[in-house]
């Protein structure tokens, strides 16, 4: 899954497609490149960011999706929280909802899911951006996570919305604080019987940062590491912005994790 964030203010790649065309032409190249999913989002769920009106975050992703609705041969996500949004991007041409509250902010977003027949990426946070990093705390980390993820699949289930079409992401980043994302990194195997596809998204995450003390624009070996040991972990899907080199780490991992021999 490829991110591509139509804000001004995403921690890594905030204002750098805010034009459509260049918004466009970057999602060409990553489909080019190797992606399977984009998603595109129109509001940051950096720490922090402040919250962006429905009409504003739809004027940001409904055009660019229509257009690569028509350019893409892969799915088009919607990174949104919100209903409204998620219908619009829905009617322009996106057929999955990437839902940061893992669709627990918005009462109607389960429903529309179902009404649409989209796919879905439940996503477990702690807070909302705003406040999801004052000082996340759990008594059973791992615990806490599953039963979410859990729970929400069979709300999912309870809307008629089929478990072929639901994917579970333990949310990196978001509520936890460095320790608590290697530690969801170490026990990924945890979230796999879920009876759904993990997805993992570790890239360019700020723990990576403070590993290798490097800021976003130069964290994507340390991206790697992460993307590798999720797939041996069994993560099904990655989300991550440099497309190409992470999608050759990809492939490698998952020839291991399968233990497949190279044709020579």
């Amino acid at each position: 899954m490829a991110v591509l964030n139509v804000t001004p203010d995403s921690f890594s790649d905030g204002g750098l497609f805010l034009n459509s065309d260049q918004a466009v032409e970057q999602a060409i190249r990553m489909e080019e490149e190797g992606a399977d999913v984009i998603d595109i989002g129109g509001e940051s769920t950096r720490p922090g960011a402040a919250s962006v009106p429905v009409e504003e975050e739809i004027r940001r992703v409904a055009p660019i999706i229509e257009r690569l609705a028509k350019r893409l041969h892969i799915p088009i996500s919607i990174d949104t929280t919100k209903s409204e949004v998620a219908e619009r991007a829905i009617e322009a041409g996106a057929s999955i909802i990437n839902d940061v509250s893992g669709f627990t902010r918005d009462p109607k977003m389960l429903s529309l899911a179902a009404r649409a027949q989209a796919g879905l990426v439940i996503m477990h946070a702690k807070g909302t951006p705003q406040t999801m990093q004052r000082h996340p705390r759990y008594h059973d980390l791992i615990g806490e996570i599953r039963r979410f993820l859990s729970r929400q699949v069979e709300a999912a289930i309870d809307h008629r919305i089929p478990r072929s079409r639901i994917v579970v992401d333990p949310g990196i980043g978001f509520g936890k604080t460095g320790n608590h994302n290697l530690k969801i990194l170490h026990h990924l195997d945890s979230f796999t019987d879920l009876g759904v596809p993990l997805m993992v998204g570790p890239s360019r995450k700020s723990f990576i940062g403070r590993i290798l003390d490097l800021p976003p624009s130069e964290r994507m070996e340390g991206t790697a590491a992460a993307v590798a040991i999720a797939i041996f972990q069994g993560a099904r899907m990655i989300r991550v912005h440099d497309i190409q080199p992470l999608a050759r780490v990809a492939r490698v991992a998952e020839a291991i994790r399968r233990e497949e021999r190279p044709h020579d």
